[in-house]
C-alpha cells in the first residue's frame, strides 16, 4: 500500500526542482540585463558612448550582484510559489525582495567601485523589477485573456455564477481561471454585501445579493450556480439554496470551513447539493471522546445490525476499539453486508455475526450466555407503518415483545447499558407501529423504575409455551445485583434510511414520475443517519437509567415541499416535467409527527440539541401483568390486538385515514 506514494512524491520533488532551477536561471539573465539597460538607455542608446569606468565597474560587480540577490530572493520564498496560482502575496514578495536588491545594489557599488549616474540605480530598479514580475505572472496573464476573449466563443462552456464574493469566492475563481481542464466561465458574483455590489473581481462583476440571484440569471444566461459562502450558517445557507433551486440552473456547494483555511477551494471540492443543505440546521456534533471511553474494551452487541440505523450503529462502534462487536440480525444479507464492510475497513476487529430473532428467547439466552455483551444497542424492529397496520399481530410480536425478550436476556446476563432505538411515533401514537414502539418504552421503564427499586425479581420472564416446555433451556441465575441501566432514544425520520420518502421520491424522479405525497400539508421532522446514530451512543454515555432521550431536530418539513426541492435538484420543473400526485393519508398515518406527549417535560443535557424527556408515571406492576397476555394474543393472531394495546396504551388513538384532498396536482 505504500508503494505508489513514494514514485508520485519523487516526481512532484524532480517538477520543483526544475522549475525552481528555469526561474533562477531566468533571474539571473534578468538581473545582468537590466542595469545594462538602464547605462545603456542613460548613454543615448550607444555602447560606444559609455564610458570606460562604468563599463568596469558594471562588469566587475555585477555577477556577483546576480548571485548574491538570487540568495536575497530565496530567503523571500520567491522560488517556493505555485506560479500557476500566483496572486497578491506573491507580487508582494516579488517587489519586496527586488526593491531590497536594488538598494544593496546601490549602496555597495559606489563603495567597493565606483559611482554610477543616478538614472543607473533608478532605471536599473525599475527594469528589474518589470523583467523579476513578466516571467511569473505570464502563466496568469495568458489565462486571463484565454478565458475572457477565447472562452467568449465556446457555445458549450457553462456560464457560472458564484454566490459568495469573499475569499472561498475568488479561489473558486481563481481555480477556474488556471485549470486545463475546466472549460465552465464565471460570469458575475453574488453577494449580500452591499459594499461589493457594482465592483469587479478579476474582471468578473458582483451584481446585488440573494434577492439578485434569479433576474441575473436570466441577464447572463446561467447554467450552473456555484455556492461558495463555507462561513454561512445552515439556515442562511438554506435560504440562499432554495432561492437557488428555483433557478433551474445545476447546483453546486462548497461543503465547509475546512477548505478554506487549508487553501483547497478548487471546482473539484465543490459537491452536488443534497436534500439534508436544505434542512436549515447545523448538524448534531458529538462528543466522541465520551463516546471513545465509554465504548473502549466493552463487548457491544448491535441487534437489527443490518439495518440502516443498526448498520451505522456498527461502524461508529467498531471505529471506539471495542472489545468485541456482536451483529444480531434476522436478514442474513443485510448482516453479511455490513459484516463485509467491517472486515475490510477495521481488520483488527474481533466482529462476530450472527442471525437469529429477537423473538427467540432460546436464541437470546444461547448467545447473552456466551458472549456476555456489556452494552446493546436495541435497533431491530419493524417499522413500516402501513405494513404493520395490515399485520398488527407482528408488529407486536417484533417490536414489543422482542424488546422485552431482548432486554430480560441482556438483565439476566449482567449487562451494563441497554439502548433502545425509538420514534417519534410513539408519541400520541394513531398506529400499531407508533403504539408497539410506546410499549417497548413502557417496557424500558418498567425494568429500570424495579431495578432501581430493588425489585428486579419482580419482573417476570416473558416465555412462549414452546420455550418453557423445551428440555434444553437453561435459565440462569439473576445477576446479584442487578446494575443494567435501560434507556431509550427517540428520534423522527431518517433520511436515506430503508423504507424512507427520500429513496422512494428518487426513485420515482428517475422513473420519469409521478411522485407520490400523501398530503399536501404533512410534516414531518428529518434527521440524519450519522446524526441518529450520535444521538443513540451519546444515550449510552449519558445514561442513568430511564431516561428517554429526544433530539430537538429543528423545524419540521413540509413532505410536499420536499418532492418539490428533489424534483428541482433533479434538474426538472415540478408539476411540468414531473408530476406530483396526492394519495391521501395511509391507514395510522397523522399529518404531523411530536416529540414529546403533552405530559412529558423536558430537561436539558450537556448538548444544547439534545434533551431528556420525563416520563409519563403508570402503574408498572399492572403492565407487567398485562405483557404475557398482549404476547399470547399476538402469537394467537388476535384481530382484537389493537384493542388489548389501546387498554395498555392509553395515548393510543387509532383514526381511520381521511379521504385525499386533492387530486393529481
Amino acid at each position: 500500500m505504500n508503494e505508489n506514494p513514494k514514485p508520485k512524491s519523487k516526481r512532484t520533488l524532480e517538477h520543483w526542482q526544475i522549475m525552481a532551477i528555469c526561474l533562477i536561471i531566468c533571474d539571473f539573465i534578468t538581473l545582468h540585463f537590466s542595469y545594462f539597460f538602464a547605462l545603456w538607455i542613460r548613454f543615448d542608446c550607444r555602447y560606444s558612448d559609455i564610458p570606460a569606468e562604468y563599463l568596469n565597474s558594471y562588469f566587475h560587480f555585477i555577477t556577483a550582484y546576480a548571485v548574491g540577490a538570487i540568495l536575497l530572493f530565496s530567503l523571500f520564498r520567491m522560488y517556493r510559489a505555485m506560479w500557476r496560482f500566483a496572486s497578491y502575496g506573491e507580487l508582494v514578495k516579488t517587489f519586496l525582495g527586488s526593491v531590497t536588491a536594488s538598494v544593496l545594489h546601490a549602496v555597495l557599488i559606489p563603495v567597493v567601485l565606483h559611482r554610477m549616474p543616478l538614472s543607473y540605480y533608478i532605471w536599473g530598479a525599475l527594469f528589474q523589477l518589470i523583467f523579476l514580475i513578466l516571467p511569473r505572472f505570464a502563466y496568469r496573464l495568458l489565462l486571463f485573456f484565454r478565458n475572457n476573449f477565447f472562452r467568449r466563443s465556446d457555445e458549450t462552456a457553462g456560464r457560472v455564477m458564484i454566490v459568495g464574493a469573499g475569499s472561498a469566492g475568488q479561489m473558486l475563481l481563481r481555480d477556474m481561471s488556471v485549470s486545463k481542464e475546466i472549460t465552465d466561465r464565471a460570469v458575475c458574483f453574488i453577494d449580500d454585501n452591499p459594499n461589493k455590489w457594482g465592483r469587479f473581481i478579476e474582471g468578473v462583476p458582483i451584481v446585488g445579493g440573494r434577492d439578485d440571484i434569479l433576474a441575473n440569471v436570466e441577464k447572463y444566461h446561467i447554467t450552473k450556480i456555484f455556492v461558495a459562502v463555507p462561513s454561512a450558517s445552515a439556515e442562511e445557507k438554506r435560504e440562499i439554496l432554495t432561492i437557488c433551486n428555483e433557478s433551474g440552473c445545476e447546483l453546486k456547494l462548497l461543503p465547509g470551513m475546512f477548505q478554506l483555511v487549508l487553501g483547497q477551494v478548487t471546482v473539484s471540492d465543490m459537491k452536488n447539493v443534497s436534500v439534508e443543505d436544505l434542512l436549515g440546521r447545523e448538524p448534531i456534533k458529538a462528543d466522541l471522546h465520551e463516546v471513545f471511553e465509554f465504548i473502549n474494551g466493552k463487548v457491544v452487541m448491535v441487534t437489527g445490525g443490518g439495518g440502516s440505523i443498526g448498520s451505522e450503529l456498527c461502524r461508529q462502534v467498531a471505529a471506539h476499539h471495542p472489545k468485541q462487536l456482536i451483529i444480531f440480525d434476522i436478514y442474513e444479507n443485510n448482516a453479511y453486508a455490513i459484516q463485509l464492510e467491517l472486515r475490510h475497513n477495521f481488520p483488527e476487529l474481533d466482529l462476530v455475526t450472527l442471525i437469529g430473532s429477537v423473538r427467540d428467547s432460546r436464541r437470546l439466552y444461547e448467545v447473552f450466555g456466551e458472549y456476555r455483551p456489556q452494552i446493546v444497542y436495541h435497533a431491530a424492529a419493524h417499522k413500516h407503518v402501513p405494513l404493520m397496520e395490515d399485520s398488527p399481530c407482528e408488529a407486536i410480536k417484533n417490536n414489543a415483545i422482542g424488546t422485552y425478550k431482548t432486554a430480560y436476556a441482556a438483565m439476566m446476563h449482567g449487562c451494563e447499558r441497554f439502548v433502545l432505538i425509538s420514534t417519534d411515533k410513539a408519541v400520541n401514537p394513531t398506529n400499531i407501529m407508533g403504539a408497539s414502539k410506546r410499549l417497548c418504552e413502557m417496557v424500558i421503564q418498567s425494568f429500570d423504575s424495579k431495578i432501581k427499586a430493588g425489585k428486579a425479581d419482580e419482573i417476570p420472564p416473558l416465555f412462549t409455551h414452546e420455550e418453557r416446555d423445551a428440555a434444553e433451556w437453561n435459565d440462569p441465575a439473576v445477576p446479584d445485583p442487578i446494575r443494567t441501566d435501560f434507556v431509550a432514544v427517540r428520534f423522527g425520520n431518517v433520511l436515506g434510511s430503508n423504507g424512507s420518502v427520500i429513496p422512494i421520491f428518487k426513485k420515482q424522479i428517475e422513473e420519469g414520475g409521478p411522485v407520490t405525497v400523501t398530503h399536501p400539508d404533512v410534516i414531518r421532522y428529518f434527521m440524519t443517519i450519522k446524526e441518529a446514530v450520535s444521538l443513540v451512543m451519546l444515550a449510552g454515555t449519558y445514561a442513568h437509567g430511564g431516561e428517554i432521550f429526544v433530539l430537538d431536530m429543528g423545524d419540521p418539513v413540509k413532505i410536499d415541499t420536499l418532492a418539490r426541492n428533489m424534483i428541482k435538484l433533479s434538474g426538472f420543473k415540478p408539476d411540468v416535467d414531473i408530476k406530483i400526485v396526492y394519495t391521501g393519508l395511509r391507514p395510522g398515518e397523522k399529518l404531523y409527527e411530536e416529540k414529546l406527549m403533552a405530559e412529558e417535560g423536558l430537561k436539558k443535557t450537556d448538548n444544547d440539541l439534545i434533551h431528556i424527556g420525563c416520563p409519563i408515571p403508570f402503574d408498572t406492576d399492572e403492565f407487567l401483568q398485562q405483557v404475557e397476555g398482549l404476547m399470547i394474543a399476538a402469537y394467537n393472531n388476535d384481530k382484537d390486538i389493537r384493542s388489548l394495546v389501546r387498554r395498555m396504551v392509553n395515548t393510543y388513538h387509532p383514526v381511520a385515514a381521511p379521504q385525499s384532498t386533492a387530486a393529481a396536482h
